[in-house]
């Protein structure tokens, strides 16, 4: 396949309406209704769960089952207080970074539809050079123009609001997608395209494939372990983000050595299954699909986690995108690595036999 034939543009207008779609912990219904309704008429039928995970299934009668996954939800911030005039203190929901919040402009998400306001931050005359504060949990704010609690009230805002950013995608040098919650709704988007690529490419599968859309993995992959119970797949297949770092101020003696543009990223770990990674690392080679490796230690702080320790245990593995500025409104990508997963992920499910254990012991 060339990679160069991936992503049509019908491709990149889903994934540009997906993304610009604010989807936080918790509240992923919307983009989970845009992302099921592109993923149709690739799929024979769907499984949704009390907590808004969404499955898209092909052959769903099929014993042997296999998962290819990618979270639906973004970092965010929920209304914590409200001061006497009307000034607002947040905490996080999922892992939202503190530095970046001041002048960033917010969406606060209530009953009565989007509240606008800004995350103020003291004028560079005001503060004091040798006792300046940096940005923290305690002392970041959001004004909505209001001179009092009454009058955020009034607008429909409350503790417990949602509040994102609405940052939107664009497109850098013709090959550097940009934007907010590439992590991780490009996964959402690179599974459903490998949906597409089977029915456009009229693959028959001997196994069933279940496409998930997991919800709430950045507050603890507490969406993929429900749906794992559910499904209780034979194999899982995870994609998520990992970091570029050969951007400043990344140590890569620590973070590994990864760039993007240089290929999807095979994890090695505790929860990846030996023998499915190597069947990925055999058809990356034998598809000539450039790739690097990354060693993470305990656990991938990614789904693959949650598949692997689920029901006795899954043969689970790992493949990422190599992305810069994780958690903030600017993560960047490339698109030669967004196909090149797509094509990894096509690929490996062509390759994997019906019924296969991936047994250590046979």
């Amino acid at each position: 396949m060339n990679t160069q034939s991936i992503l049509k543009d019908a491709s990149i207008a889903f994934l540009e309406s997906y993304l610009n779609n604010a989807s936080p912990t918790g509240y992923e219904s919307e983009g989970q209704k845009l992302w099921m309704n592109y993923l149709k008429p690739y799929v024979d039928t769907f499984i949704t769960d009390t907590y808004g995970t969404a499955v898209g299934v092909i052959n769903p009668d099929a014993p042997y089952k296999v998962v290819i996954e990618g979270h639906a939800d973004e970092i965010s911030w929920y209304v914590n207080y409200i001061t006497d005039d009307g000034l607002v203190y947040v905490i996080r929901n999922g892992g939202s970074d503190h530095l970046i919040a001041p002048s960033k402009r917010v969406n606060i998400h209530t009953k009565k539809g989007i509240v606008k306001g800004v995350f103020g931050w003291p004028a560079i005359h005001t503060r004091l050079r040798d006792k300046e504060e940096t940005p923290k949990l305690s002392n970041i704010f959001i004004d909505l123009g209001c001179e009092s609690k009454e009058q955020v009230l009034e607008m429909g805002v409350h503790v417990g609001c949602v509040i994102t950013y609405p940052d939107e995608f664009m497109i850098l040098n013709e090959n550097k997608f940009v934007c907010r919650a590439i992590d991780n709704r490009m996964g959402g988007f690179m599974i459903a395209e490998v949906a597409r690529l089977l029915n456009e490419n009229k693959k028959t599968l001997p196994f069933g494939l279940y496409i998930v859309n997991s919800v709430q993995e950045e507050i603890g992959l507490r969406g993929a372990e429900m749906i794992a119970q559910t499904i209780k797949p034979n194999i899982a297949i995870i994609t998520d983000v990992c970091h570029d770092t050969t951007t400043p101020m990344i140590d890569k003696k620590v973070e590994g050595d990864l760039k993007m543009g240089k290929g999807p990223v095979i994890a090695y770990a505790p929860a990846v299954q030996n023998k499915l990674r190597d069947l990925i690392v055999e058809t990356a080679e034998e598809n000539e699909i450039p790739f690097q490796r990354h060693a993470t230690s305990r656990a991938t702080g990614t789904d693959t986690d949650a598949f692997a320790y689920s029901n006795g245990g899954v043969a689970s593995a790992l493949i990422s995108l190599p992305l810069r500025y994780m958690h903030t409104t600017v993560e960047m990508v490339h698109k030669e690595d967004v196909e090149n997963v797509i094509q990894l992920i096509y690929e490996s499910l062509l390759k994997i036999e019906n019924n296969e254990t991936f047994s250590y012991f046979k």
